[in-house]
């Protein structure tokens, strides 16, 4: 550069507001590239915080105990010490937040603002904490901080973009949906009691790229404590489960899901081989009265988190720990016995899309000959699932921006549709759809059938019709899912869990995400209504790599492709 420039013009931002670089961006750059009067765009940035009480975000963060009926009375599994003291992952659990329900949570504070970086002045990449003291407006637990931030892009604030959810927004009928900025849930260490009126510090701490939270009962610079450390999961339960997968192990309703299923078809001599990601199935089965109890775990930190659960539980003699992959097994891993329960949720920590569970398929196919005579599987089969549903907002990242501020982006929008038509415009993409509100405009329909009483077969499974349109709508895309046949009477979903309603948004499975497959004939779902009054669809299972391929197209009345 000749001379330093006068305006400095960047979007560095994240949810998390520094978590790209900003801050050392912006050092860097007044240090280096710009006068020191100069002028940022945007110019400043305020990041806001709300304290909070919610068992159902608590949930995606900590073990809670699991109750299981049994005929010897209620057995409780509960998490080992270290858990109750991990303070969890350190990354930020960014979300919708507009889509989490008021009722599951209690507010303990009001909205406080607790940092601010002016863009314009010298900034700093070093570690600091910011302290707000307050009185907090009810009783209660505190556990969780919510936060996010808004920019003003002028000096005089005139021009001001804001993450804030409805209850503490402006003006809420001028609510932005956005899905780059949204909002975050920080966990703090440990929950404490606080009492309404008898004031508490909730300190913002950040280093050059994070935020975190904790709540003092005074001041950091009152107590000598000004930096606390930055949390980090010591535990490994925060490394293997994830927040959805936290949520899902503590769902009480879930877990007597299965223990019913399991109660239909455990006997008191059963030998059960439990196969799922660091699964609790093995301790329900033990609990249900198993005469014994096998589970594989392919990686060695699965191992030792399990080993800690099961000590927890006084069950470290009880259930055998098998530490390789499935094909790998040998009789001798099994003492000589023959499997008369095979067992899956399933979950496997890898799987991306729904139908990347039906690895368990491949284990039971892997282990056939470990299982006895008239060994019973479950899930005893599964099934993939579709139906068509109009968006409220999420199709807008698959929409073409035209002209965007009198700016004509439609070169972005062709470069975009080319590298989507090389291969991802045929793919369906995973989504927790609770996040994302829809409507269905068909009713659900089956596509495939999984039996895992069977091996994988060799021949790919192959099923194609059409899903009639029965409600007026803009037909944004198909959501597909898996559903787990546990028994003839018994049916887990990771999709839809209530019937599709005229009225009401479509009610998803919080703890899995659905697949979205954007039809490729929307190119602005904002036009008019159009005819379209049935899809067709071309979906196929390939065995030998378990992907799962398909093709939709929306037809009219006349039956023309658009």
């Amino acid at each position: 550069m000749p001379c330093r420039a006068n305006i400095l013009i960047t979007e560095l931002f994240d949810t998390e507001l520094i978590g790209e670089g900003a801050l050392p961006s912006y050092e860097h750059a007044h240090r280096h590239l710009v006068q020191e009067n100069c002028e940022a765009v945007p110019h400043r940035a305020t990041v806001y915080a709300q304290l909070v009480e919610s068992k159902k975000m608590w949930s995606w963060n900590k073990l809670f105990p699991i109750r299981v009926q049994t005929r010897r009375g209620e057995q409780v599994i509960v998490p080992p010490s270290e858990l109750e003291r991990c303070p969890g992952a350190p990354s930020v659990c960014d979300i919708q937040l507009n889509q989490v329900s008021p009722t599951d949570f209690t507010v303990l504070s009001h909205v406080l603002p607790m940092f601010s970086v002016d863009f314009s002045k010298q900034v700093s990449s070093s570690a600091a904490c910011h302290s707000r003291q307050f009185d907090p407006v009810a009783s209660g637990q505190a556990q969780v901080v919510l936060s996010w931030w808004d920019i003003e892009m002028d000096p005089e604030g005139k021009i001001k973009c804001t993450m804030a959810p409805f209850w503490a927004h402006t003006d809420p009928l001028e609510l932005q949906w956005r899905d780059h900025w949204m909002q975050c849930v920080y966990f703090l260490p440990q929950e404490e009691p606080v009492t309404q009126g008898s004031a508490v510090c909730l300190v913002a701490h950040h280093d050059d790229y994070c935020v975190w939270y904790s709540l003092q009962r005074t001041s950091p610079e009152e107590n000598g404590r000004v930096h606390a450390l930055r949390p980090v999961c010591d535990c490994q339960a925060h490394l293997l489960w994830n927040r959805p997968r936290f949520g899902e192990i503590n769902d009480q309703e879930r877990t007597d899901q299965y223990v019913q299923a399991l109660r239909t078809v455990l006997k008191p001599d059963s030998v059960c081989l439990c196969v799922s990601d660091g699964s609790l199935l093995c301790m329900l089965v033990h609990h249900l009265g198993a005469e014994q109890v096998f589970t594989i775990e392919s990686s060695a930190a699965s191992h030792r988190l399990m080993k800690k659960i099961f000590k927890a539980n006084h069950l470290e003699d009880k259930i055998n720990v098998v530490e390789k992959r499935p094909e790998l097994l040998t009789s001798a891993d099994l003492e000589g016995k023959k499997v008369s329960v095979l067992l899956g949720e399933p979950f496997f920590a890898t799987s991306l899309l729904p139908w990347h569970n039906l690895y368990f398929w491949y284990v039971r196919t892997a282990v056939d000959q470990h299982l006895g005579p008239g060994a019973v599987v479950m899930p005893q089969a599964a099934s993939l699932h579709a139906v068509v549903v109009e968006f409220r907002d999420l199709w807008r990242v698959r929409s073409p921006c035209g002209d965007c501020e009198g700016f004509d982006v439609h070169i972005m929008d062709d470069m975009i549709q080319h590298a989507l038509d090389f291969r991802e415009s045929k793919e369906a993409e995973p989504h927790p759809l609770w996040e994302y509100p829809c409507r269905s405009l068909s009713e659900p329909q089956q596509i495939l059938t999984f039996d895992f009483q069977q091996p994988v077969p060799p021949q790919l499974l192959h099923a194609e019709g059409s899903i009639k349109l029965r409600r007026p709508g803009r037909s944004h895309g198909a959501v597909l899912w898996m559903e787990y046949h546990l028994t003839p009477d018994s049916t887990v979903s990771t999709g839809l869990l209530k019937p599709a309603d005229d009225k009401e948004d479509c009610c998803w499975n919080p703890h899995c995400k659905q697949a979205v497959y954007f039809f490729s004939t929307m190119v602005d779902p904002r036009a008019s209504l159009g005819s379209p009054q049935t899809v067709s669809y071309v979906v196929e299972f390939h065995p030998r790599t378990g992907d799962v391929t398909m093709d939709f197209t929306l037809s009219d009345a006349l039956g023309s492709e658009h």
